[in-house]
């Protein structure tokens, strides 16, 4: 009475657990659209800011993994990500104090360098590095006071973990999230551990570059900075050489920082060197780093205009089979606007029934593009030696470069076409006992030059007209590939033989106990002629069906005894098909009553003998006080007479035996005792 009390009261708290933290409430089920809410536009942090959420917005419900908290489901609620680099190695200490303290917020931590942030979400991800999802309300975080990095879910539970040691270099990416269905904030502070997650590094700029069109210089930051404190009018940057003038600045931003800086010029530079220089934009202040520091006043960096030169004609990207149309390849950029949409700007020559009837432009973007597709009246499906010539278009002008320089007429590009090749052929057979062989024969129509014969999905051959052998009857699938260099086919047969035969059997039950008659099915194909049955008891057959067979010869406790079947088609080949029967003495099933596992080979286990014909199994062993020393499933599991590794007292062991017969389906239960000797 007192196990079954005890068992309830586990099975009552078991259940208030399960729901607990990680699955009451709900989680909310919502998208989280707003940066900052989720891996891949995480907060930045600088370890001397303290970040204060007035409330966090009702939405996530996504499961994150990486906690070793069995499978209790933790989700990021309500969610807000961070995301720091560790510059100097140590241990991180932080608090999230709640603007209600009777809030449950959880956190926990990953080291993501190199990593896809999202892979949070894959239950198999190898980043984590500490947690806290205590059931508590109250101020959580890693401090000295915490004494596991991983604290899970429940009531109880300290609400401060260990603080986590910090990898310099690495990368680390902190969710917090609100367990309590209400959308009140909290403040987040880095403190009290030795690792230092503020970036030291001077704000900078690292280079630069110039692009004729559209009129912009790209500046590279030496790293992330703030995208919010960028002077939409570019007024951060100038130019003090004269000529152009910067209107506008765009941000590459990423979340919430950028580490580069596109600024619109009224004009293009004239070749040779210019400078960028930073100073105070219209915002009252250069471009700020995460902890505030901005680049200095003075700031500058060399801008170099090259010569502005045509864009070459010289690559055709490779022909196609047959082709309809022709990618001309640029190593630079053309303007999309200077592609004349008649294909006028190229000529083709080489064949009178193939001319060019248009050409566009692909992946367009700021009006630029490096390659164009002429199109074909037909396929060039024919052997000609074809050349593109660049002319000047119905537009009045050749190409023209991203910085409107025209690139010169004449220029030439040669190709070959071949007419399309066919794979289709044809075999003899030659039928033998000792294996089958086809002759295979291909024309090597339209300049054929390479073969490739595969038999059930092998490379076999690469002749043209070769002679395959088969080492058995069975059907092939037989494929060739055929090319001339440039068309490719491909053409596939399926080869059956008229001398094919398989010898096959079953056996209605392998293991034969002392009354059972050996039964047989012929599972054998073919243009079969002839049976002859050996049953491994003296006698044969040559029915296609046998009668049942008796086996009387029990000399031992198991034997095994071959069956063979032997047929002959009308080829007169044989076949030859062999199984194996297992004849016992006894299958009646039973539990010794004394076993001696002292390892000398004879009686050393205890188990249900002879259950050749037992399913749903189920052994149990007790000790004199009742519990449980061993549990099977299946009656060739044993018990070797040990408990936890360690041998068991000599004695008397309860068991408990239940079984169904699996050919009557009848029931039984069985106990008793056993003596374990030694």
């Amino acid at each position: 009475m007192l196990r079954l009390i005890c068992l309830c009261l586990l099975i009552c708290l078991y259940g208030l657990s399960a729901m607990g933290q990680g699955q009451v409430p709900d989680p909310p089920g919502n998208p989280c659209t707003n940066i900052g809410q989720n891996p891949s536009t995480a907060f930045p942090v600088c370890g001397t800011q303290v970040f204060a959420q007035a409330s966090v917005p009702s939405c996530g419900g996504n499961r994150v993994y990486g906690a070793n908290c069995g499978d209790i489901r933790l989700d990021d609620r309500f969610p807000y990500w961070y995301k720091f680099t560790c510059f100097k190695a140590g241990t991180l200490g932080f608090v999230i104090t709640p603007n209600q303290l009777t809030d449950d917020y959880d956190w926990q931590l990953w080291d993501v360098t190199g990593k896809d942030v999202n892979d949070v979400y894959k239950r198999d991800n190898k980043m984590f590095v500490a947690c806290n999802w205590s059931g508590e309300s109250g101020e959580t975080g890693a401090s000295a006071a915490g004494t596991n990095v991983n604290v899970c879910e429940g009531p109880g539970k300290s609400l401060y973990s260990k603080m986590p040691t910090l990898i310099e270099g690495h990368e680390y990416l902190l969710l917090v999230s609100h367990f309590t269905p209400t959308q009140t904030g909290y403040k987040l502070e880095f403190k009290g551990g030795s690792a230092s997650i503020t970036d030291t590094l001077t704000p900078n700029i690292k280079s630069s570059a110039y692009r004729c069109g559209p009129y912009t210089i790209t500046v590279k930051l030496n790293k992330k900075m703030r995208c919010a404190t960028l002077a939409a009018d570019g007024s951060d940057f100038i130019l003090p050489g004269g000529g152009a003038v910067i209107t506008g600045a765009t941000s590459v931003c990423s979340g919430f920082d950028m580490d580069s800086v596109v600024l619109q010029l009224d004009q293009p530079l004239a070749p040779g060197n210019h400078t960028v220089q930073v100073q105070t934009g219209s915002d009252g202040n250069t471009i700020l780093d995460i902890c505030g520091s901005g680049i200095a006043v003075g700031t500058s960096v060399n801008v170099f205009v090259d010569n502005y030169q045509h864009v070459p004609y010289d690559s055709l990207a490779p022909i196609a089979c047959s082709p309809t149309q022709l990618r001309v390849v640029f190593r630079d950029n053309i303007r999309c606007s200077s592609v004349a949409a008649d294909g006028s700007d190229f000529m083709l020559t080489g064949n009178p029934a193939v001319w060019i009837t248009g050409a566009t432009t692909t992946a367009c973007s700021d009006g630029l593009t490096k390659e164009i597709i002429l199109h074909l009246n037909r396929a060039a499906d024919m052997a000609a030696a074809f050349t593109v010539t660049l002319q000047r278009g119905s537009d009045g002008n050749v190409l023209v470069s991203e910085c409107h320089v025209e690139t010169p007429p004449g220029g030439s590009e040669n190709f070959n076409t071949l007419p399309p090749v066919k794979a289709d052929f044809t075999y003899n057979l030659s039928l033998a006992c000792t294996g089958n062989a086809a002759g295979f024969f291909h024309d090597g129509n339209n300049f054929t030059n390479s073969w490739r014969w595969f038999v059930d999905g092998e490379l076999d051959n690469s002749l043209q007209n070769p002679t395959i052998e088969f080492k058995d009857g069975a059907s092939k699938e037989v494929v060739l590939a055929v090319s001339n260099g440039l068309c490719y086919d491909t053409a596939y047969q399926t080869l059956t033989f008229a001398n094919y035969q398989s010898a096959e059997f079953s056996i209605v039950n392998n293991i034969l106990c002392p009354a059972d008659l050996g039964m047989f099915k012929n599972l054998s194909t073919g243009n079969i002629i002839s049976y002859r049955w050996e049953f491994g008891n003296g006698k044969t057959s040559d029915q296609k069906e046998p009668w049942p067979q008796t086996y009387t010869d029990r000399t031992a406790r198991e034997r095994l005894v071959p069956v063979l079947l032997i047929t002959e088609n009308d080829y007169n080949c044989p076949d030859t098909a062999t199984h194996f029967l297992t004849l016992v003495n006894s299958c009646h099933t039973d539990v010794p009553t004394a076993f001696t596992p002292n390892g000398d080979g004879q009686n050393d286990f205890l188990y249900p003998l002879n259950g050749y014909k037992t399913k749903d199994l189920d052994f149990r062993v007790f000790n004199r006080s009742g519990n449980e020393v061993f549990h099977s499933t299946s009656w060739t599991d044993k018990w070797d007479g040990t408990i936890n590794g360690r041998k068991a007292d000599v004695g008397t062991y309860a068991w408990m035996l239940r079984y169904t017969n699996k050919e009557t389906g009848e029931k039984f239960f069985l106990k008793g005792t056993t003596v374990l000797l030694r």
